[in-house]
């Protein structure tokens, strides 16, 4: 495992435009996706890393993992069949710094690494982005009745950021369980 590190704030201030590289493989039962990566989580170079995040701990209570994995073990997601990427690669100290059409043309590209990969679910892991990258205006969370990239079944999550007040870790944690549900009963 590599060693967790935190970051200084000029490490942090210095991350703006960066990328972290993607989890993937072909076939995975989910494909995990952020909107982009934060400063933070671009310094470290890891997925989902900020502190507060609740992305790892709501992962494990959900079910997905054995026990609850730091974003610098984010590759051993891969043994139990999951993977992470983002809509936008480009670091920003938040989302709504994102435009619309970088996220239409990042949702553009997720389609084709679907395509390519063939997860069996994508989990978008972020409704507003969801609705501006896909031109889904009125999507909601949960399944959705689209397959992205023609491939995987759809589901949209809540953003795990610690920021995102509108649902708490216990919101987030049974949307996975319904997630993880159907991943188990199409297998």
């Amino acid at each position: 495992m590599l060693q967790p590190f935190k970051p200084t704030k000029e490490q942090v201030r210095a991350a703006r435009g960066k990328s972290v590289p993607d989890v993937i493989a072909p076939g995975l039962k989910v494909l995990f996706c952020g909107i982009n990566p934060g400063l933070y989580t671009a310094a470290t170079g890891h997925h989902f890393a900020r502190p507060g995040n609740r992305f790892w701990p709501a992962l494990h209570r959900a079910g997905f993992t054995p026990r609850q994995l730091s974003p610098f073990e984010e590759e051993e997601l891969l043994n139990y069949g999951y993977g992470i990427v983002n809509i936008v690669g480009h670091a920003t100290a938040r989302a709504d710094e994102l435009t619309n059409e970088e996220l239409v043309r990042g949702g553009a590209a997720l389609e084709e690494k679907l395509r390519a990969f063939k997860p069996g679910f994508s989990a978008i892991m972020g409704l507003g982005a969801y609705r501006l990258a896909f031109r889904r205006p009125k999507a909601l969370p949960g399944p959705q009745s689209e397959k992205l990239g023609g491939i995987s079944s759809t589901w949209v999550l809540p953003n795990p950021s610690g920021l995102n007040a509108s649902y708490q870790m216990g919101d987030l944690v049974g949307m996975l369980k319904k997630l993880k549900a159907a991943v188990d009963k199409k297998r």
